[in-house]
């Protein structure tokens, strides 16, 4: 683990904006971090705590998965997912909802969910849960907001925050204390897990894995960063190690050979993800 920890501070060193990670293995219980307490932009990767704190009022029985979910034409104002090309009006599920705001990044689903819930409760539950670094200010992303904005002022996360909140998720599978830590079941806790494999925005932490390996993850792209964090699996399936990257002040202009900053962000977490399934397998 220390030579990987060396090896991965040496690669973000060399990168010319700034990258924050937390890494978890889960088979020996070992983690470590880098600038793990800073607090960046979040971009969708809030979108989880979003997801467990739905979760958690369906287990209290204020919301459930089948109920009606109408896509409102005043969340449509986004770039991010599908919904937003749809005729407003429509229904799915909450299920179906939470899915998308998942899978595809939707941010008309988060929008409609996260008015549903109340931001207030969605940064109590993050509190209560110990993310205490994370804050979510706005109910989808920060459209209209320069690419310079304070920090403070838009919606904000640690990779410690986004380590532990996927490491309780992953206990709450198996464990029904960790579950209720979560205000969940393990039942939830599974379908949480489940959710967050079916991701389809694959470029950065899993693109360079072994074809095939699962990855349970939220993707986050920021007017000035591009983030990742998940749950990587060995090749029979078991949990080996968890992976959250915040990069900021991702360049927008070409690095090297052609390469803009956001694509080379992003082949940057490909290569700390393979990283890490190399030298922890």
């Amino acid at each position: 683990m220390d030579e990987l920890v060396r090896k991965l501070h040496a690669h973000c060193d060399a990168q010319p904006y700034h990258t924050s990670w937390h890494l978890h293995d889960l088979r020996t219980g070992k983690a470590a971090n880098r600038h793990g307490d800073q607090v960046l932009p979040s971009a969708s990767t809030r979108k989880i705590a979003i997801m467990m704190t739905t979760l958690e009022r369906i287990h209290g029985g204020e919301l459930a998965l089948d109920q009606p979910f109408t896509i409102e034409e005043k969340f449509q104002d986004n770039n991010s997912g599908t919904f937003q090309h749809f005729a407003p009006g429509g229904t799915v599920t909450l299920g179906d909802a939470i899915t998308m705001m998942i899978i595809v990044s939707d941010n008309t689903c988060t929008g409609t969910i996260a008015d549903m819930l109340g931001l207030d409760a969605v940064n109590e539950y993050c509190r209560r849960i110990g993310m205490t670094g994370t804050a979510h200010r706005m109910p989808m992303g920060m459209k209209g907001q320069p690419r310079d904005h304070p920090v403070e002022s838009g919606n904000a996360t640690t990779t410690n925050d986004l380590g532990l909140l996927l490491n309780l998720i992953l206990a709450g599978t198996e464990d029904e204390e960790s579950a209720a830590r979560l205000g969940c079941t393990v039942d939830l806790c599974r379908l949480a897990l489940d959710i967050l494999s079916r991701q389809r925005l694959q470029a950065r932490l899993p693109f360079r894995l072994p074809a095939g390996t699962r990855v349970a993850h939220k993707t986050g792209t920021g007017k000035r960063n591009v983030n990742d964090a998940g749950i990587i699996f060995d090749a029979d399936d078991r949990p080996l190690f968890i992976l959250s990257v915040i990069t900021d002040g991702v360049p927008v202009e070409d690095l090297s050979e052609g390469i803009p900053g956001f694509a080379a962000a992003q082949m940057s977490i490909q290569e700390m993800a393979r990283m890490c399934y190399d030298d922890l397998s």
